[in-house]
């Protein structure tokens, strides 16, 4: 019940990041994306902190040094992502940071000695053809761009692997919150540094803020660091091999957009990875009892 709770909460998660994909790509149009990601993550960080002081638990040191590390990773992955954008497409970008499904379980393997069960190395098996599909339409030029996305999809990995291993010894509040606060201190430093306004105000940026701040940012990240402590790394980037589908599904009935035959397939091949992922019986895995 904890692990169908799990990926159920995961999928939610998954569900609000891809329906603001367009949301964040309007936004992005009107604001300098890191004066976005600024404000949009201390707007979440004002929304949280009241919630971890209200329950009177203490912030333990180490909570605040994995959060840090974590908060780094994270922006990473949002760094590398929009600097990629500028040298490549954004379906090269979405496929290779969506390439995450197999280093997750490669890095885990590699670093943390995770075993790979029989449905996950099935999962991953369909959902990477699909990604292809669903994010390239079946072509793919590479170059440096593409790098950079490569780049994102490895410190998006990291990020979950350390979230897996982290949310087990850690109150999931604090360790959101100071996650969350570091990403946003990041960008606004960034922006500061490329002489972008930090107090710039669009009244037309205001609604994807406050999706993006409350749904996927607080809400978001406090189901993700929750539910992975009942799911290992590779079964949670399994699931959010989803976003992409959700964002297609959005921009159909947002902005009219079609996915084409190749799309749809590929969109089914993703499906079906994640649920194979599933129903193929799981054995052994060290993923979820490795020490911290």
């Amino acid at each position: 019940m904890k692990r169908l709770q799990a990926i159920l909460a995961l999928l939610l998660t998954t569900f609000f990041w891809g329906i603001t994909f367009t949301i964040v790509k309007n936004a992005i149009a009107r604001v300098d994306v890191f004066v976005f990601l600024g404000q949009r993550f201390a707007l979440a960080v004002a929304v949280i902190l009241p919630i971890c002081l209200a329950r009177r638990q203490p912030c333990a040191l180490r909570t605040i040094r994995q959060g840090i590390v974590l908060g780094i990773f994270l922006f990473a992955s949002y760094a590398f992502q929009t600097v990629a954008l500028r040298f490549t497409s954004a379906s090269n970008t979405g496929f290779l940071t969506g390439m995450s499904v197999v280093i997750v379980p490669l890095l885990g393997a590699l670093l943390f000695r995770h075993s790979v069960t029989p449905g996950v190395k099935w999962g991953v098996t369909l959902a990477v053809p699909g990604l292809f599909l669903l994010c390239t339409n079946g072509r793919l030029v590479l170059n440096f761009g593409d790098l950079l996305a490569a780049i994102c999809a490895v410190c998006v990995s990291l990020h979950l692997i350390l979230t897996g291993r982290y949310a087990r010894d850690n109150d999931v509040y604090w360790l959101t919150t100071v996650q969350l606060a570091t990403v946003g201190l990041l960008s606004l430093g960034v922006a500061a540094a490329t002489n972008q306004p930090l107090l710039s105000w669009d009244r037309e940026v205001l609604w994807a803020l406050l999706i993006c701040a409350f749904f996927a940012t607080v809400f978001a990240f406090i189901v993700q660091t929750s539910m992975q402590r009942h799911l290992s790394p590779a079964q949670t980037a399994l699931i959010f091999c989803m976003e992409p589908v959700f964002a297609a599904i959005y921009a159909f009935w947002a902005g009219g957009e079609r996915l084409g035959t190749i799309g749809y397939l590929g969109a089914l091949l993703i499906l079906a990875g994640m649920v194979v992922s599933e129903l193929v019986p799981h054995g052994s895995s060290s993923e979820l009892s490795s020490p911290a």
